[in-house]
């Protein structure tokens, strides 16, 4: 089987049906991987899209740069989303893997680390965007966020439980912030 290059120049092997062989990424970076950079992309997609509105919408003699208008991007709500939903994915896997286990104890905090991911990843997006949606969305991730939280110290003895629910404390702090 021939191994497909990423563009930094490493290749990734994945077998389903070669047991001898460690695959060189597992399933957790492949996957966080994959949402960090559909996030990414759409936040790009988004960004792009406004300054290309703001361009076509400025008159030649009243052009002004957009380097010079205020931004309003939160970027401490940016990085919250974005570490809310690094360490949703990190606790996630970690809950699938221990259900496939037996362990039935993390159902709950898989299901609220689901929904974090969800929402923090359009919060982020939002927030990139500078969307004047954005306090309207932060509401809603303050319920969602909040309620990860009180799954995941149900669960804190798992480090990526403990981890997430931290950085679902801090995201709410900062929706909280922009929501008011």
């Amino acid at each position: 089987m021939s191994s497909p290059r990423l563009s930094a120049g490493r290749s990734i092997r994945l077998s389903i049906h070669d047991n001898n062989k460690e695959p060189e990424m597992d399933r957790r970076e492949l996957l966080l991987g994959a949402v960090t950079l559909a996030v990414a992309t759409a936040a790009g997609r988004a960004i792009a899209h406004d300054d290309h509105e703001e361009m076509k919408d400025d008159s030649a003699e009243s052009h002004q740069h957009h380097h010079d208008r205020k931004s309003l991007r939160n970027e401490k709500l940016i990085s919250a989303a974005t570490d809310c939903v690094t360490k949703a994915n990190v606790c996630l896997q970690h809950c699938l893997v221990s259900l496939g286990e037996g362990d039935s104890e993390l159902g709950e905090c898989a299901r609220s680390s689901s929904e974090v991911i969800a929402l923090c990843s359009a919060l982020l997006c939002l927030a990139a965007a500078e969307s004047r949606n954005l306090p309207a969305l932060a509401r809603v991730a303050m319920d969602v966020c909040k309620h990860c939280e009180k799954e995941c110290e149900k669960t804190d003895k798992h480090p990526e439980c403990k981890a997430c629910g931290e950085a679902c404390a801090a995201c709410y702090k900062e929706c909280k912030a922009i929501a008011a």
